[in-house]
């Protein structure tokens, strides 16, 4: 009986580990996620986005870090999920320069070229039709 009891334990204590270990995995992600502020209009592949904060994540870190989704601030509303190309921080980049910005005609919203998270060493470059 006493066996039985210490190995339902371990049962137990594995099985609370293994949970702790997946939300930790889960919650891994959270350096993926940027909250932006932009005081003028800038636009993303599709869309533009007006004066505001946003919500800049990769969509699904688990399967792949290519996809990113640009919501707003609250999550009610998806601005973008496309695939990015993945591309290394240029070297001398600031650390606080999470975006770069391509050129755009007078009157235009600039457009966001790539996206860089806090503290990663590559960024996501989005992706233009022309």
């Amino acid at each position: 009986m006493v066996k039985h009891l210490r190995i339902a334990a371990v049962g137990a204590v594995l099985v609370v580990a293994a949970a702790a270990a997946s939300t930790g995995a889960w919650t891994g992600g959270a350096e993926k996620t940027t909250y932006l502020t932009f005081n003028q209009r800038v636009a993303l592949p599709g869309t533009e986005l007006s004066p505001g904060t946003y919500i800049f994540e990769v969509a699904t870190p688990d399967t792949s870090a290519a996809v990113v989704r640009v919501t707003s601030r609250d999550r009610s509303k998806v601005y973008l999920m496309a695939f990015t190309r993945i591309i290394d921080r240029p070297a001398g980049l600031p650390a606080d320069h999470l975006v770069s910005f391509g050129e755009a005609p007078r009157g235009e919203a600039p457009p966001i070229r790539a996206w860089f998270p806090e503290g990663a060493s590559q960024g996501h470059e989005f992706i233009y039709s022309r």
